[in-house]
């Protein structure tokens, strides 16, 4: 039984509106931190653009590299919003409550940073795309000549724009009530601003009856979009017949349970800090550590049986191609190295640890340990890329290796400083914890008395 600390309405606002009416020091020292490493991404990207894509490290055969290494883990990064709102508020699980915006916002700014991550670079010169010429777009669109795109990168701007979309409109629906409350808080342009972003919210009966429902139909309409989004991720190495060792028909199901698996862990990274940054403990507490680490020990196993099944299926074919590229990852140097990082990192170091309640209910070493998950998360993205790539075919000049250049880490790190100055001017702006939610759990918590007995108000774990 968790143990709550009851608070009135007048306390949680004070508490979760204090970083948008007051703005510490640290916040414009972080901003401007992470603003001065996004631009240094920036200007690599441009230089990249300027010079062309023979300042990375790409070469033949491995023209992906950690830009698609990139984009696949911030897809994967995505997954947390719904895995913590979604599911959780259609199940009524009550300590999801002060995460679910959290969650929600790192969905829409890790999607943001998976486009920033692939889909640009490997145009090579982005701007031709958008140049009506005969050798960009060669069809007759007027005369109803249409071309038959077959191809899977064709699938992913699809099912991400719709995920990215559906995202946004869940957490713009949630922020309604709050906005509400910061409108009657704000004077002067303040004010102008939150009354046209709180769309003429009231709090009537009628209007909360729709936000409600709303909110449940958005739970369940997306949860689709949140399994076909990495699903076709998934087919964009299946389907590629030319490389040897990615036909596996396991695929979509192992991308979405890891990317389940990295998602609840960075949001887990985020609950730790917004207790210690934003001052958040009497919100967040040990017990939602508990609950997400639990959730984690569940989600990690799951995981590693699919890794599991993922090895059984490519071995167990006896295809030369299949162990030619497990030999690869497992015995050759470096992906040798990288292969016992990602597996320690990623499953047996946390998975062992979140089974102590002490390790848990410890804000330090939920941090720790779900950065280690993410960070094996990303080898193993870059272990089933580059290694599958580096194969070896009937022509010499074929066989190559692959070192990102400066260029590509630089580009890779400003996708982390993104997220990082998208989180900080979303916390001035919006408030991360909703409001309503906090108050609604406060009114569950009341006792009401049936005959000789005080029971809960609502009864929801």
């Amino acid at each position: 039984m968790q143990e709550h600390v009851q608070l009135d309405q007048k306390e949680i606002n004070k508490d979760l509106l204090d970083s948008i009416f007051h703005t510490p020091m640290w916040w414009y020292v972080a901003v401007t931190f992470f603003g001065v490493v996004f631009l240094i991404g920036a200007s690599a990207f441009g230089y990249l653009l300027n010079q062309g894509l023979g300042v990375t490290g790409l070469n033949r055969p491995v023209f992906w590299g950690v830009y698609v290494v990139n984009f696949v883990f911030w897809i994967g990064i995505s997954h947390a919003g719904i895995m913590i709102s979604a599911i959780l508020r259609l199940t009524q699980a009550e300590w999801r409550r002060p995460i679910t915006r959290a969650a929600e916002v790192l969905t829409v700014f890790a999607l943001t940073a998976a486009l920033m991550a692939a889909p640009l670079v490997h145009t090579g010169r982005p701007w031709r795309a958008f140049l009506p010429t005969p050798w960009i777009l060669p069809y007759d669109f007027a005369r109803g000549i249409w071309p038959n795109i077959r191809s899977p990168f064709v699938w992913d701007p699809m099912a991400i724009s719709t995920y990215l979309v559906a995202s946004s409109l869940f957490i713009f629906i949630a922020l309604l009530p709050d906005l509400a409350i910061i409108r009657d808080r704000s004077t002067g342009l303040r004010r102008v601003i939150y009354s046209f972003l709180c769309l003429g919210w009231r709090g009537t009966p009628r209007q909360w009856k729709l936000q409600i429902v709303a909110g449940i139909l958005l739970s369940a309409l997306v949860l689709p979009v949140f399994v076909s989004v990495h699903s076709i991720v998934s087919w964009d190495f299946a389907v590629q017949i030319g490389t040897e060792g990615w036909h596996s028909t396991i695929f979509a199901p192992y991308f979405i349970i890891g990317a389940i698996h990295s998602g609840v862990a960075a949001v887990a990274t985020l609950m730790a800090v917004m207790v210690w940054v934003w001052k958040l403990h009497k919100y967040i507490t040990p017990d939602h550590f508990d609950a997400i680490g639990r959730l984690l020990i569940v989600v990690g196993l799951t995981w590693f049986f699919f890794f599991f099944l993922e090895w059984v299926f490519a071995l167990y074919t006896l295809e030369d191609p299949e162990i030619a590229m497990r030999k690869l990852q497992v015995f050759q140097w470096p992906w040798s190295g990288m292969f016992a990082v990602f597996l320690i990192t990623s499953f047996i170091i946390p998975v062992t640890a979140w089974l102590f309640r002490a390790v848990r209910r410890s804000l330090l070493w939920m941090f720790i340990t779900t950065i280690l998950v993410n960070v094996g998360m990303w080898l193993e993205r870059f272990l089933i890329i580059v290694p599958g790539l580096m194969r070896r075919t009937h022509l010499v000049f074929d066989w190559g290796s692959y070192q990102p250049s400066i260029i590509e880490l630089l580009m890779v790190i400003a996708t982390f400083a993104w997220l990082c100055l998208g989180m900080l001017v979303f916390s001035k702006i919006f408030p991360l914890v909703p409001l309503f939610d906090m108050k609604e759990a406060m009114i569950n918590r009341e006792k009401i008395k049936i005959g000789r007995k005080e029971i809960p108000a609502s009864i929801r774990e």
